[in-house]
């Protein structure tokens, strides 16, 4: 055998291995959206979806970017900017294109591109069948966050930020500048962008625990790096009101302990992810797996972040596997890609490597079939439990006018069909001062004369109300008559 026979038949099997390790982290994102697809009803279900997609549709035509609220009839004319407009626009975009199953189906395939990315990134240092197993676990665990919301969308950014800063640290390198454009991706899709601040900062402790004060030069490019991330995330239409929007439920406002999303974690209604976060510690326990400190505090950050807000699980489930992955494939070999790299491939590892090609073309004929059959055999739209479709309906054809006194999540629906609303699901910048405060207050004991006052206040000639929604007794007890009522919802209007 020559040089160059014995050189190919070295090459052979480590090209294989990469064929068969690609395979199985792209594999992930079919099976993650044909999980997914059984379930696109309930992607619709938050009833911000539909708000989304208005402002997104309202900027395609108006090509301007709004800096007042135009869609409520009590904060009318406050400032108000959409400071999410990119996911906006993409929203519309998929609905403009296929409805209600455009938007899921958008969705649907940024969750498994997230997930197919997590797989590859994860495999850089673990096996593939480990890499793929554990991301398959963190899409299951973050699953109550699947809605077709702007958030989405920056969920494959943090993926691939958070692993390429972490590996740029360590490997004692300069983060890449071609980040700052993703940043700048980041900061137009949703508000979330300054979390890109703070993992930058994480993973320059983790390479300071490293180099200590060894290469002033390298710390110097991580510094300016960090400099250099609030700067570009000011390349958006709104500059740096954009990063100041975000402080308004960083620091928590009056809206923050109402809603569902921003409630500190409760593990009786979320106990697959009690399961997650003790098997988590529990395995740290017993495996005895050394990390350094800087990486220890970014778990703990991740932890406090989910703990206190449900909406930051992915900040655990997602991200805690990349920072720790190197370790896991260090002080446990047999878990390790190049463990793996080294041991002879199995029958399906041939397989994939021998019949690369073919299975994504036959992948990819599987996917585009699925998609003609959800479009055309398959109608996804949202719940009357925030469309309240037919309670609108009515009020169309009777004419129902005026200022309408609405439950939170009727919000998004009234703003999508043009209706002005009391209260939506804006309130990181709007329904503060007191107002979110009373209208909870509105629905408590003795709250009669505080809804009362409001309907005075704010001229209500009809009220729109979810079939529980906690005000009802008080709207019979005022005189006023139910003009309409199904299992969803409740419409009022003033007596005769």
């Amino acid at each position: 055998m020559n040089v160059v026979q014995a050189t190919m038949a070295a090459v052979s099997p480590v090209k294989d291995a990469l064929r068969s390790r690609l395979l199985f982290c792209l594999l992930v994102a079919p099976l993650v959206a044909f999980a997914l697809s059984a379930h696109a009803v309930a992607i619709l279900q938050d009833p911000d979806c539909w708000w989304q997609v208005k402002v997104g549709l309202d900027l395609l035509a108006n090509r301007t970017f709004p800096l007042v609220d135009s869609y409520s009839h009590t904060f009318a004319g406050q400032p108000w900017i959409a400071k999410e407009w990119l996911g906006q626009v993409l929203l519309a975009l998929s609905y403009t294109a296929g409805g209600w199953n455009g938007v899921a189906m958008l969705i649907i395939a940024t969750i498994a591109l997230t997930i197919s990315l997590l797989s590859w990134h994860l495999s850089t240092w673990l096996r593939p069948t480990a890499a793929v197993g554990l991301a398959l676990l963190a899409a299951a665990m973050i699953s109550p966050i699947y809605t077709a919301r702007p958030h989405i969308f920056t969920l494959p950014i943090i993926v691939i930020w958070t692993a390429t800063l972490f590996r740029a640290a360590r490997y004692e390198q300069a983060p890449p500048l071609w980040l700052l454009a993703l940043l700048v991706l980041w900061a137009n899709l949703h508000a979330t962008f300054t979390l890109g601040f703070v993992i930058a900062a994480f993973a320059g402790l983790d390479l300071l625990a490293r180099t200590r004060l060894s290469n002033p030069m390298l710390l110097a490019k991580w510094v300016a790096f960090g400099l250099l991330c609030p700067l570009v995330s000011l390349i958006n239409p709104y500059g740096i009101k954009a990063i100041l929007a975000t402080f308004t439920v960083a620091y928590g406002n009056e809206a923050v302990p109402l809603i569902v999303e921003w409630r500190p974690f409760d593990a009786s209604d979320q106990p697959l992810q009690e399961v997650g976060i003790l098997l988590f510690v529990f395995a740290l326990l017993v495996s005895r797996l050394r990390i350094g400190w800087a990486k220890a505090l970014f778990i703990i950050f991740a932890l406090h972040v989910y703990l206190t807000h449900l909406r930051f699980m992915y900040l655990f489930f997602l991200l805690v596997p990349i920072v720790i992955a190197v370790e896991v494939a260090e002080q446990y070999p047999s878990l390790s890609l190049a463990k793996w790299m080294a041991d002879k491939r199995d029958g399906l590892e041939r397989f994939f490597a021998r019949w690369f090609y073919q299975i994504c073309g036959v992948a990819g004929m599987v996917v585009v079939a699925a998609v003609a059959v959800l479009t055309s055999a398959y109608q996804a739209e949202p719940s009357q439990k925030t469309s309240a479709r037919d309670a609108l309906a009515f009020a169309e054809s009777h004419h129902l006018s005026g200022n309408v006194l609405n439950s939170y999540n009727f919000g998004g629906s009234l703003i999508f069909h043009g209706i002005k609303t009391f209260i939506d699901g804006r309130t990181d910048q709007l329904f503060l001062n007191g107002f979110t405060k009373t209208d909870s207050e509105m629905g408590r004991s003795g709250g009669k004369p505080i809804l009362e006052a409001q309907l005075k206040k704010y001229a209500i000639a009809w009220a729109l109300l979810t079939a529980d929604d906690s005000r009802i007794p008080f709207f019979d007890e005022l005189g006023w008559r139910r003009a309409y009522s199904d299992k969803y919802a409740v419409i009022f209007v003033p007596g005769a």
